[in-house]
């Protein structure tokens, strides 16, 4: 069976090495199997791992598999995390990139997996055996028991009964896990039954299209029917009827009286591993193929349907949430289809929904079944989905409960609604969460919810128009939640100060500012205490009436489409008011400057507003203390808004940590991890003994790092970039010159850090009009971080290509020097790796805004529900964890392998205080120097320069790295 051929190497070792009486683990492994003893000993074997060049790390009796040899601390890494695993709880793992994190994290993690399963199999073949032992044994009777009288069969009967049950289920695991891994074994080895299925489908397109032709000829014979009523294709405008959940128990999308073993395939134990974005889980997979795992691993990637669709009708929609509403309205129409049946003969004839020709059952189970065969990333996996004609977005759901390791966005696990319509089930099982070190931000942002003015008297006038559009059509449930939906929508404007009925963009604030409400509160204020927004939520989900909304707009919400009869005149007045908030409001003298956001997001907001308004609807239905309710008046009501802001962001992580049997927390940069400890952990209700911290060092040596903390510059001027000071031409002349001294000793990549965007032009500006740039440019050509996301490729390789092309002409021009700005696009999964980044200069603590509403509301909250720490208050142990993560996420940019080597240079006094440099990561603190004088400084950074100038000159083409995408430097 697969799961034993997957144990046996630990196995194998454990009894070649292990002492008279068998062997244990440090970590609970426990001994090897009588089972596969046994089969040793008479000559047997188990199958070893088939990446044959593997080596091995062993920590405290437990081997784990390497693809090299390991760091010391990769092997301290992973029996830490081995630990973990086995104790359960919570962990909260550190270990700088470049050091391996990935590979450290796979192969600590299926080790454990390994081993858990190894036992797994020796405790049910002890539970099959203690039945028939227990039956020999009452089948040679034996006296009455004296208390009860009965005979003693009958005692050991009824204590034997929890036991047989008990054996009756593994035997149960025991037969579905031999069926799965045959299966398997059939698709890997047989190559016949491999395409099997992709004939068959060739075949039912063929006679599909066969029966679509003789339809098409029948009807030209027949002549054409006028469809009654409505227009071509507007039929699917229209709500289907609808059933609350106390008439109905919703189904799960599949069919009911569908039988198949698979749908009520039991979970597996398994990891979930999740990170921020698709190409970092991509680089992950691809880690996982090269590792001693990557043959003998169940791995299953999921993902977005906008990252996985493979038809071409839905994935030119773009926008994500109308890519999710039409795949769903899809598979609605086929299964209404297939219930409909004979139905509708003898009636009226319909208009025929559309359906997805990916959306096949069969096929679906075909992509599952190769998906568990071998490992596979998300393009592979959409590659496969457009090969066999099956949904990768389905198919990869159905491989979940066989599967032994999970890849997913660490968004799709955090949400609860999400993860429950995924088919992830958490009970008992490992979740890794990797890149962690905004987690609290993720989770906040992710329950947190903001409409606008606009949108919601947008939302208003197309719902309205829809309605009498179709109020004949509508059911009376439909028309009752329409009504509701349209009764909210008119008291949130009436509570921004407006009036539906009224253009937007003319309606002026008469007082103009922002208060908080909480949920309680603001639901009183506007009225709608008494409408149950659980089943409007409800209704908006199941009856996709913003898809359908949508679809009407779209037909009815350009001046082309409308028609003049008289039926369609109702639609003009849509027409109009679309019109009216398409055009750009004045703007008022003073007003601050909104940036212009995505195209695609406005026209997404404007077409389908009530898509948005359902997640504020959504965020509603939190407990009153756990958020606030933000209302933000300014000018008119549709520059005003509405904002849900999530206060604990513990009641919705509390739900992952309860269910799972260990969750890791794991990143480059955790520090500084009280915040995880508090505001996450400690919230969710998790005792501080069964958090455990594990945070190792750099692999490269102490040499090749020099971090600085700075206190004054060159003309002895403190450097203290506080709020009120740093305006100030002097500060702002210090840093130019500290630069200009740096940029003649640097070679390479010199990276600049700024605090914020605006303070990044203001010192632009001022270098530029004091001369100081044309000095800086003379070294270094100076380039700008952009602040739209699809210009920074462009920017970050040019950069690099100046970079070596002065690296190879020589003269007087030594590299290139780039403005970033903390929290920025260059911040954050960028990385400068080698000439790219041989300095980082961060100027300033990049403190967050503390007049912001959002963050003064969640300080009040802090303080409120958290103690001090260290006699600090909690609102201020917040702002300086916040300011120390971005900073150290920023200076890690820099050293991203062994052999690399840079400078980091920290511009501000106030690093040098206790609080502020214990936050730093341990291997940068440990080498970190604090320099009162520039001098100092400056003699230091020139010894460094002149070293790895040397050291560049005699570098030979560099080994390579086993963590290539390290070098990537792509978001």
């Amino acid at each position: 069976m697969r799961a034993r051929r997957w144990a046996g190497p630990i196995a194998w070792l454990a009894l070649a090495l292990s002492p008279p009486g068998g062997v244990t683990s440090d970590y609970g492994g426990g001994g090897a199997s009588s089972a596969v003893r046994s089969k040793r000993e008479a000559g047997g074997s188990t199958m070893a791992f088939e990446a044959g060049a593997a080596v091995g790390a062993r920590e405290g009796g437990v081997r784990f598999p390497f693809p090299f040899a390991p760091y010391r601390i990769q092997e301290e890494f992973m029996a830490a995390l081995y630990r973990a695993l086995e104790a359960g709880g919570v962990g909260i793992f550190e270990s700088p990139t470049g050091t391996g994190k990935s590979l450290s994290l796979i192969c600590g993690a299926l080790t454990w997996l390994r081993d858990y399963e190894e036992r797994k199999l020796q405790d049910e073949a002890r539970l099959l055996q203690e039945p028939e032992q227990r039956d020999r044994e009452s089948s040679l009777g034996g006296a009455p028991d004296p208390a009860s009288g009965e005979p003693a069969w009958v005692a050991q009967f009824v204590q034997g009964k929890a036991a047989r049950d008990q054996a009756d289920r593994a035997k149960e695991e025991q037969i579905k896990r031999k069926k799965r891994e045959e299966r398997l074994e059939k698709i890997r080895h047989n190559v016949q039954l491999k395409y099997a299925s992709k004939r068959k489908k060739c075949e039912d397109d063929e006679t599909e299209r066969l029966l679509q032709l003789s339809k098409e000829i029948l009807s030209k014979e027949a002549g054409s029917d006028v469809l009654e009523q409505l227009d071509h294709n507007e039929e699917e405008l229209i709500l289907a009827e609808y059933e609350s959940d106390e008439e109905k128990k919703v189904g799960a999308g599949l069919d009911e009286d569908d039988d198949d073993d698979d749908l009520e395939e039991e979970h597996v134990t398994k990891i979930y591993y999740c990170s921020r974005t698709h190409s970092q889980l991509s680089q992950f997979v691809h880690e996982v193929q090269k590792s001693p795992f990557g043959k003998e691993t169940r791995l299953v990637s999921l993902g977005s349907r906008q990252n996985l669709c493979v038809n071409e009708e839905v994935r030119h929609l773009g926008a994500i949430q109308l890519i999710n509403d039409r795949c769903m309205e899809m598979q609605k129409n086929k299964h209404e289809k297939k219930n409909e049946g004979e139905e509708t003969v003898g009636k009226r004839r319909r208009v025929s929904r559309a359906v997805c020709p990916f959306y096949s059952y069969e096929q679906m189970q075909f992509l599952r079944d190769e998906v568990l065969v071998d490992v596979k990333d998300i393009e592979q996996l959409v590659t496969l989905g457009k090969k066999t004609k099956a949904c990768p977005y389905y198919g990869s759901r159905y491989a979940i409960p066989a599967a032994q390791l999970v890849v997913l966005p660490y968004q799709m696990l955090l949400h609860e609604s999400t993860r429950n319509a995924s088919g992830i089930k958490l009970k008992d099982q490992v979740v890794i969460i990797d890149e962690a070190h905004n987690l609290i931000d993720t989770i906040t942002c992710i329950y947190s919810a903001e409409v606008s003015g606009s949108q919601l008297c947008c939302a208003y006038s197309q719902l309205l128009q829809y309605m009498e559009r179709y109020r004949k059509r509508l059911k009376a449930k439909n028309l009752m939640y329409i009504k509701q939906i349209l009764y909210l929508l008119e008291r949130f404007v009436s509570v921004l100060g407006g009036n539906v009925n009224q253009n937007p963009n003319t309606q002026s604030i008469s007082q103009a500012g922002t208060e908080l409400k909480s949920i309680n509160d603001f639901l009183f204020q506007s009225q709608i205490d008494n409408i149950n927004l659980f089943k409007v939520q409800r209704y908006c989900e199941k009856s996709l009436i913003s898809r359908k909304l949508f679809g009407f707009v779209e037909r009815y919400g350009a001046p082309s489409t409308v028609k003049t009869n008289k039926e369609n005149q109702k639609t003009t007045g849509l027409q109009n008011f679309l019109l009216t908030l398409q055009q750009e409001p004045e703007k008022e003298v003073g007003a601050p400057p909104h940036p212009s956001a995505d195209p695609e997001t406005d026209q997404l907001k404007m077409a389908s507003p009530l898509m948005h308004i359902e997640g504020f609807l959504s965020a509603l239905t939190n407990a009153n203390q756990d958020g606030r309710v933000i209302l933000n008046r300014q000018g008119t009501i549709s520059q005003s808004r509405l904002k849900f802001l999530l206060l604990n962001p513990a009641v919705h992580f509390a739900e992952v940590v309860k269910e799972c049997r260990a969750v890791i927390i794991a990143g480059g940069t955790m520090q500084p991890v009280a915040d995880f400890r508090e505001q996450l952990l400690s919230c969710a209700g998790m005792a501080a003994d069964r958090v455990v911290e594990f945070s190792c060092g750099h692999v490269i040596p102490p040499e090749n790092i020099l971090p600085i903390i700075l206190c004054s510059g060159p003309s002895n001027q403190q450097l203290e970039f506080i709020y009120q000071k740093r305006d100030q031409p002097q500060m702002m002349d210090e840093a130019g010159r500290i630069l200009c001294n740096l940029c003649n000793v640097v070679p390479g990549g010199v990276v600049c850090f700024f605090p914020s965007y605006e303070y990044e032009k203001q010192v632009y500006t001022h270098w530029e009009g004091t001369g100081l740039l044309t000095r800086l440019a003379t070294k270094k050509k100076i380039f700008q971080e952009p602040k739209r996301s699809n210009q920074v490729e462009q920017v970050l390789a040019e950069y690099a290509k100046c970079i070596k092309r002065c690296s190879q002409a020589g003269g007087h021009m030594t590299g290139a020097l780039l403005f970033s700005v903390v929290g920025g696009k260059m911040s954050e999964g960028i990385n400068f790796s080698d000439d790219l980044g041989r300095c980082v200069v961060m100027v300033g603590m990049p403190y967050p805004n503390i007049k912001s509403p959002e963050l003064q509301e969640k300080m009040a909250w802090l303080d409120k529900n958290m103690p001090k720490t260290a006699g600090q208050a909690p609102s201020r142990v917040l702002t300086e964890n916040l300011c120390m993560k971005a900073v150290n996420q920023s200076i890690g940019r820099a050293i991203r392998h062994q052999k690399d080597f840079a400078s980091i240079l920290l511009l501000d006094h106030r690093y040098a205080h206790p609080a502020v440099f214990n936050k730093l990561p341990q291997w940068i603190k440990e080498r970190t120097l604090i320099k009162i004088g520039f001098g100092q400084a400056f003699a230091e950074l020139r010894k460094v320069s002149v070293t790895s100038s040397v050291c560049r000159l005699h570098m030979e083409t560099p080994t390579k790295d086993p963590f290539p995408f390290m070098h990537s430097f792509s978001p």
